[in-house]
């Protein structure tokens, strides 16, 4: 596994830094990409893994990502993490430029991120035998909820950009694999979405047992990129216990009912 590498965007914080983490305890090698170029260094200092500071959104930070990559080595596969969600507000009082960063930070840099790292993939696929694409989405591209929709619409859009992309792929050796997390407790992801309202932040995971954490996620992600070559994890859907379903929440304690109940 020491030749193979990986590429993981949004490494500065959560589900992305837990899987920089991740990979590199497996023996990966790892490129961590973010904008935040003080937390890179942190966490190239504490893992080992090679970093490189770029806005997903800026054109010339993807291309310039690519062109780095293609001098240092392979690009087994990549994991695109980066992304994020603003506001809660109700469609008709949505803020359409709240929408627009959505839709810009989740579909369109996912898009970006494709077209320039494609290439190295086949060129490593051609190599190694397979190569990986790994998306991560959310339940929220699944089912709508009330104050959701702006990133139900984004995230939605981007799983339809992975499932579009699973089949122009169709006959090449290379996986595409979405992860689709329900509640995963990020502070940072659910503190930027409600403007930085400490108190609302801390309410959304109030009472609810053990919430899914960035580790929990990365560990599925690992998974999915050590599994034999041959087998694809299309998508995988994964929520805690204590969320039955998106609009199913259970608060308190988990406890097994009595036959009166």
């Amino acid at each position: 596994m020491a030749n193979r590498r990986a590429v993981v965007t949004g490494a500065s914080s959560g589900i992305g830094r837990a899987t920089v983490v991740a990979l590199r305890e497996a023996g990966w090698d790892v490129v961590g990409v973010a904008r935040r170029a003080e937390r890179l260094a942190e966490l190239a200092h504490e893992t080992g893994a090679e970093v490189f500071a770029a806005d997903l959104t800026n054109q010339a930070d993807v291309d310039a990502l690519a062109g780095w990559l293609r001098g240092t080595g392979p690009v087994n596969a990549f994991v695109q993490i980066a992304g994020g969600a603003r506001g809660t507000q109700r469609v008709e009082d949505g803020d359409p430029s709240d929408w627009t960063w959505m839709y810009e930070v989740n579909v369109l840099s996912t898009q970006r991120l494709v077209a320039a790292l494609l290439p190295l993939m086949r060129e490593a696929a051609a190599e190694d035998g397979h190569a990986d694409a790994v998306f991560v989405t959310s339940t929220a591209a699944q089912v709508a909820y009330p104050g959701g929709a702006g990133y139900n619409a984004a995230k939605a859009a981007e799983a339809m950009l992975v499932h579009a992309l699973r089949l122009e792929l169709n006959g090449e050796p290379i996986r595409v694999v979405e992860v689709a997390p329900g509640m995963v407790h990020t502070p940072e992801f659910t503190l930027n979405r409600l403007g930085g309202d400490s108190a609302a932040a801390d309410r959304v995971y109030d009472g609810v047992e053990a919430p899914l954490v960035a580790s929990d996620v990365a560990d599925v992600i690992v998974y999915a990129m050590n599994a034999p070559a041959h087998v694809n994890l299309d998508l995988v859907t994964m929520r805690p216990v204590a969320q039955s379903a998106q609009y199913l929440l259970a608060r308190g304690p988990l406890r097994v009912r009595s036959d009166r109940e």
